[in-house]
């Protein structure tokens, strides 16, 4: 993949990268933004190995969730809503933002449960694609988003 051919694809999954990264990191955008940064640089370092065989963008998410588990150790998980508000200040999520109570549940996701419900919901990809991204089984993915959705329910008390 050439530079200028590179470029392009980026221009054209950047938002939709950064909204994914948006949805890991449960609404932090300073997170959010330093792990674009990384899959782009991740991205931009291994592009001659695509092979065009899929979509770009299954391929640069998987590069953005490998990357984000590699950092999720110091991303920390919540137990509730509550713990989450009080750790999450104004400047890290957006106040006035109308999913800001979903990002707050995410966050009490394990980082699997986490990636499975976003990809799924938020960006629209099957499971067997999921399960590309995620390097996991179908039938693991189909835990994860079952897993996931019973503690949003009862997060978000659905």
């Amino acid at each position: 993949m050439t530079r200028v051919v590179f470029i392009t694809q980026v221009e054209r999954e950047q938002e939709a990268l950064r909204g994914f990264l948006l949805a890991l990191c449960c609404g932090n955008k300073s997170d959010a933004d330093d792990l674009a940064q990384d899959t782009l640089v991740k991205a931009y370092l291994s592009s001659a190995g695509y092979q065009d065989m899929g979509r770009f963008r299954s391929w640069l998410f998987k590069i953005a969730h490998n990357t984000f588990l590699n950092h999720k150790a110091s991303m920390r998980t919540t137990e509730s809503i509550d713990e989450a508000r009080t750790l999450v200040s104004n400047a890290a999520a957006d106040a006035p933002f109308e999913h800001q109570d979903l990002y707050l549940a995410l966050r009490t996701l394990p980082p699997k449960e986490r990636s499975a419900i976003t990809l799924f919901y938020l960006s629209g990809y099957n499971i067997k694609e999921i399960a590309s991204i995620t390097e996991t089984s179908e039938d693991a993915v189909k835990k994860q988003l079952s897993r996931g959705r019973d503690k949003l329910k009862e997060k978000l008390r659905l």
